[in-house]
């Protein structure tokens, strides 16, 4: 399969850096216009500048993805002013590494509004005009935590475990309507979400630049995967859960070192 980006209208949730901004440079640099979308003014701005450079009608919009009423503006401007909507990028996310005996029920519902329902209102919003054309791409950036449990983050991996099954069972409905629906799992990625977590990771080893994510959600669009692994290699935890999920969870827990609810 291929795809012409020129012309096509993509809206980039989070993109004010790390993956998203790696996203949106990626696209505006294929000729798409890009809509980049995320809280912080400056940064955004930043963002959309660098995306003009190669496609000067892409442009910032400030958005609280966690708020409807935002993300439903977003959308609606988006089609007021370009006309269609054709790839919608949720990647807008937050973490929360907490210990599950020092969560509490406002980071949970915190995490799951940003990490989920604001890619679900924004479906929401995009999907009747990409229905009504036939034609349209959804592509949401979930996490290897959207599969396997990750140590000290039962919120996040809850809200990421609601996107990868938003996405399958949306990709199912939406079969033979000309909207396709993709889901990346990131693995360990080279972004300020590291420095921005509760407690200290459990992960030491490698992470990978940002933007082997962008090139996953090239692969989506341009070969209609449905899921893409990145860094590939990184699906065989998958595997691991599957076969041996009892002893999954036991090495899960030996491997974080801060596991203690006194630590």
């Amino acid at each position: 399969m291929s795809y012409d980006y020129t012309g096509r209208v993509a809206i980039v949730t989070g993109a004010s850096s790390g993956i998203g901004r790696a996203i949106a440079l990626d696209l505006a640099s294929r000729g798409a216009v890009v809509v980049a979308a995320a809280r912080r003014a400056d940064m955004l701005e930043d963002v959309a500048r660098a995306c003009r450079s190669s496609s000067p009608a892409s442009e910032a919009v400030v958005t609280d993805v966690g708020d409807r009423a935002a993300v439903e503006k977003l959308v609606g401007g988006v089609l007021e002013r370009h006309g269609t909507v054709d790839l919608l990028i949720n990647n807008a996310g937050i973490p929360m590494r907490v210990h599950a005996a020092r969560l509490t029920s406002d980071q949970i519902e915190r995490t799951m509004r940003i990490n989920y329902l604001g890619a679900a209102y924004a479906i929401a919003a995009v999907l009747p005009s990409m229905l009504a054309r036939g034609d349209g791409h959804i592509v949401n950036i979930a996490s290897v935590a959207g599969r396997v449990g990750s140590p000290r983050e039962s919120a996040y991996t809850a809200s990421k475990f609601a996107m990868t099954g938003f996405s399958e069972v949306l990709a199912a409905d939406l079969d033979g309507t000309g909207v396709k629906v993709h889901v990346v799992y990131p693995g360990p990625i080279k972004t300020e979400i590291w420095e921005k977590v509760e407690e200290p990771p459990a992960y030491r080893g490698k992470l990978y630049p940002p933007q082997i994510i962008a090139n996953a959600v090239r692969s989506c669009i341009e070969r209609g995967h449905f899921e893409r692994w990145a860094p590939r290699r990184i699906g065989f935890v998958m595997i691991a859960r599957t076969l041996f999920p009892t002893q999954f969870i036991k090495g899960l827990a030996r491997y974080d070192r801060r596991k203690s609810p006194a630590t």
